[in-house]
């Protein structure tokens, strides 16, 4: 039996997104939501993951996804290196990287897979492949010149020369793949889509070449991903936007697809490997949706993330998949007012303000756009439309961004050894929990002890171990 590891990681996805949504995807079928159950809501097994970076206190996306994918906590803006490495300083890279579990799933023989909505080389997924000190060094343009010369190589370069055989990467992302003012397919002619590379280097082109006889497939667009065949795939390659996706509100259906759609493809994919697969699936504009203060707009984010949790659900099995959801991180985002069962979710709360006399809604945030003062008092919220998707909630402090927030996040798991992930956390303990289910990784110990007493005379490994033996893919 081939066990898989599937984990499933939410960008900004703190406990109250999760309750939020829950309500949301409730109330969407007719329900006062309250008493609807997400996806993750039938895991057996949750803890709570401790999320601060070595240098602070409320943790950034890059340092946070170092921690659960590579294992070691991380310092802030900085990806798949050790806290040793000093962010934008690229002499402090060398000697100081570290590896994450899709590697060491890939160097086991499974097939491996990202899945984002946001860009392939955004501070996430690229945890999962690159080891550079700035989250934000997409491509050479975003890099300085002292640091190039250095060494040191951007982010969507190492994501096709690091680990060259990812087998499905998908998501946005496109120009950092392009020479500088190379026009984009989808958007000629738009300065702000144009490929940004200064190095003159296709980084498709030059995929293209690599995977031409390997039954490798490059598509930009919706209908030419759903247009495959899983079957007679082995490397895709998915890239739908010259930035980061559309929210899912927002989507155009005929040109980029959903979440939900990119995991089913990535999976048929995947599976077809009798060793397994590990698969990293990211609703990243949950993130960006709390950082505009669009709550709107991230709790479907949120909820479109659940699909793709129940459709990845309906693919795999429970008794060899490990599948794991969790966050990187939270956001002061946050809903009150002691508000009556089945309030819609983006609604007012039942009550005025004790001290200005004005309505509120019941979501807010604690920082953030949403800070709005009028004839020098807090907006009254009933002369406007606060259900309009991009609504951005009150907050208390003004801020251009809305910041992330410092509390633990939730760790939802089912499949081998998913009862591993319970209490509360260190968050770098998290891939090693799903590396020891799937015997990949440093530690296999375990795994060749069992298998030896196992082929002894009249052995017999309980069932659960045994079906453990042969784990070999994970998603995170």
């Amino acid at each position: 039996m081939v066990a898989v590891i599937t984990p499933l990681c939410d960008a900004g996805m703190g406990i109250p997104t999760v309750t939020a949504a829950r309500i949301l995807k409730g109330q969407l079928s007719g329900h006062s939501g309250e008493e609807t159950q997400l996806e993750m809501d039938k895991f057996p097994y949750v803890s709570l993951s401790k999320t601060y970076n070595t240098d602070a206190q409320v943790a950034d996306s890059a340092g946070t996804a170092t921690a659960y994918l590579c294992g070691v906590k991380a310092n802030e803006g900085t990806v798949g290196v050790s806290a040793a490495a000093v962010r934008s300083q690229c002499n402090t890279t060398f000697g100081n990287e570290v590896t994450s579990i899709l590697k060491w799933a890939k160097d086991a023989g499974k097939s491996v897979g990202i899945v984002t909505t946001t860009r392939v080389n955004h501070a996430t997924p690229s945890a999962a492949y690159a080891h550079c000190v700035d989250r934000d060094w997409f491509s050479d343009a975003e890099m300085p010149v002292e640091a190039v010369q250095a060494g040191c190589k951007d982010i969507a370069q190492q994501l096709f020369e690091n680990i060259p055989n990812i087998n499905v990467i998908m998501g946005g992302g496109r120009k950092y793949m392009f020479p500088k003012n190379t026009s984009d397919v989808e958007y000629p002619g738009e300065h702000k889509h144009m490929g940004t590379r200064k190095d003159g280097r296709n980084l498709v082109e030059e995929w293209k070449e690599r995977v031409k006889d390997l039954r490798g497939h490059y598509v930009w667009n919706r209908k030419d991903l759903l247009a495959l065949n899983p079957n007679n795939v082995d490397y895709l390659l998915g890239l739908f936007e010259p930035g980061d996706l559309p929210y899912s509100l927002e989507r155009n259906t005929e040109t980029d697809p959903s979440l939900t759609e990119m995991v089913d493809v990535a999976i048929r994919i995947l599976r077809k490997n009798p060793q397994g697969f590990y698969l990293l699936v990211e609703g990243g504009r949950i993130d960006h949706g709390h950082h505009e203060g669009k709550a709107k707009q991230a709790l479907h984010e949120a909820v479109e993330m659940d699909r793709a949790i129940g459709r990845a659900g309906l693919m795999t099995s429970p008794y060899d998949t490990l599948t794991v959801v969790t966050a990187d991180h939270s956001h002061v985002f946050n809903f009150g007012g002691y508000t009556p069962r089945g309030n819609s979710i983006t609604g007012l709360a039942p009550m005025v303000s004790d001290v200005d006399q004005k309505p509120f809604t019941a979501i807010l945030y604690g920082n953030g756009p949403g800070y709005k003062i009028v004839n020098g008092v807090r907006e009254n919220v009933s002369t406007i439309d606060y259900n309009q998707n991009n609504y951005q909630a009150q907050s208390a402090v003004p801020l251009r961004m809305e910041t992330h927030g410092g509390e633990d996040v939730a760790v939802f798991s089912k499949g081998p050894m998913a009862h591993l992930l319970h209490g509360v956390k260190e968050q770098n303990y998290i891939p090693h929990v799903m590396a020891y289910a799937a015997c990949i990784g440093q530690n296999t110990r375990h795994c060749v002890s069992a298998v030896s007493q196992a082929t002894g005379p009249s052995a017999a490994l309980p069932g659960v171990l045994a079906a453990l033996l042969s784990l070999t893919p994970l998603l995170c």
